[in-house]
């Protein structure tokens, strides 16, 4: 398999066995490859010399946390971490998040229906770029210089175009 199909598969059974169908969408889907890709790759759940695990990069003081305390996410993500017989509490969710890719997804969803902003229309690159950054906050986005960002952008618009003809082609 290919990292895209091993995010798209993810996807699919996230929204197949652990999150309303309100959540789902082309461009949910999108959004959430884009993400992945950007972020691991799809493939790694342990981020080189840092603290954020799964597919999607998280850290257990952001947006675990946040997804796990926000009234309107909070409710969902522990939901989902019953049906995953993980414990709704940040480390125990951390540690899931090594080996648990559905779990990983939900937070990851959840974490952009959290935004106020919507999702972007499908093609909408320069959009969901923005949504990646103001979601997923990267600090190498943030500490980078000119060059550092627009090599990030152009990796993201990379990544963003492969999910679309991904979730196109579904």
């Amino acid at each position: 398999m290919t990292a895209i199909q091993t995010g798209a598969g993810i996807v699919e059974l996230t929204f197949q066995h652990l999150l309303p169908a309100k959540f789902d969408s082309p461009a949910a889907r999108v959004q959430l490859l884009a993400n992945g890709l950007q972020e691991s790759g799809f493939l790694t759940r342990q981020q080189d010399n840092g603290p954020a695990r799964s597919y999607w990069q998280m850290e257990q003081g952001g947006g675990i946390h946040w997804t796990l305390i926000n009234k309107t996410t909070g409710p969902y993500a522990r939901t989902a971490c019953s049906l995953r017989a993980v414990a709704p509490i940040e480390s125990d969710v951390y540690a899931a998040f090594l080996s648990d890719d559905l779990l990983a997804c939900v937070f990851a969803r959840l974490l952009l229906w959290a935004d106020p902003s919507p999702l972007p229309q499908l093609g909408d690159e320069a959009d969901a770029f923005m949504l990646y950054l103001a979601t997923w906050n990267p600090g190498a986005y943030a500490r980078g210089d000119a060059g550092q960002r627009a090599e990030i952008e152009a990796r993201f618009f990379r990544n963003y175009a492969a999910a679309v003809q991904a979730v196109r082609g579904h």
